[in-house]
């Protein structure tokens, strides 16, 4: 199995305070890996070391045999790894229109095909070539989200980084955009991190994920193992409790 996604030994720390604490997980090409734990656990931090968001400072982050330096990224890290945001308004330019935030990450990596592409994309997130010269305050909330999923694939990347996707969305619009993404995922055979509260959304979308509490990962399973209630930390199964929604079995 090839690694995707390997991260050592990663701490990152704000003046005094340690976000991340020496983490370490590795995500298999393909897969999909959940990063769960309370607010404040870490897991959108490292989420966004990943992406070069936030500040490393030890350990180190290889993604597809490539170790990454620094906080800098360069564009050939952005046409293979992107990430989807937890709010889809805000991660949308208000005064731009759809086709303008979609040519964006073409013109800016020097893509052509424009056309193809962006009518590509929207058909992928179920969204007809009508949507191309709306903004974002004509959207709703789901679809503002599938504008940011097509805008993430539309450089074809082989991974996505997605910080609770669906958390700002109403209950009846998450399933969609969730089996939107599964399907995406299988299509492209892409690596998926995702990062959520909700278990109900791990155990659906991820094969494997970590357990993050005070900046550390505390367990490591698969869903099925969760599902299973074959847990072995009693702050796992906290988190199941509070995760409203969940269901065994």
């Amino acid at each position: 199995m090839t690694t995707a996604v390997s991260v050592q030994n990663l701490t990152v720390s704000f003046d005094d305070f340690k976000a991340l604490d020496a983490v370490g997980v590795d995500v298999v090409a393909g897969e999909s890996f959940g990063l769960v734990g309370e607010s404040g656990s870490g897991k959108s931090t490292l989420l966004r070391a990943v992406a070069g968001l936030a500040p490393v400072t030890e350990g180190t982050i290889r993604v597809e045999n490539r170790q990454l330096q620094g906080a800098r990224r360069g564009k050939a890290f952005y046409r293979s790894v992107q990430m989807v945001f937890q709010d889809p308004y805000g991660s949308l330019h208000p005064r731009q229109t759809v086709d303008r935030q979609l040519l964006e990450p073409l013109a800016i990596h020097g893509v052509g095909d424009g056309e193809r592409r962006i009518l590509k994309a929207l058909d992928e997130v179920g969204l007809g070539s009508g949507f191309r010269f709306r903004y974002p305050h004509q959207l709703s909330g789901g679809q503002r989200q599938r504008i940011a999923i097509a805008r993430a694939l539309i450089l074809e990347p082989s991974i996505l980084l997605l910080d609770e996707p669906t958390s700002a969305l109403d209950a009846s619009v998450q399933a969609e955009v969730l089996n939107l993404l599964e399907q995406v995922r299988r299509d492209r055979k892409l690596t998926f991190i995702m990062v959520s509260h909700d278990l109900g959304v791990v155990t659906h979308m991820c094969d494997r994920l970590a357990v993050m509490r005070g900046g550390r990962v505390v367990e490591r399973l698969s869903s099925a193992d969760l599902v299973a209630g074959r847990i072995g930390e009693d702050y796992t199964r906290d988190l199941m409790v509070a995760s409203k929604g969940f269901r065994r079995g």
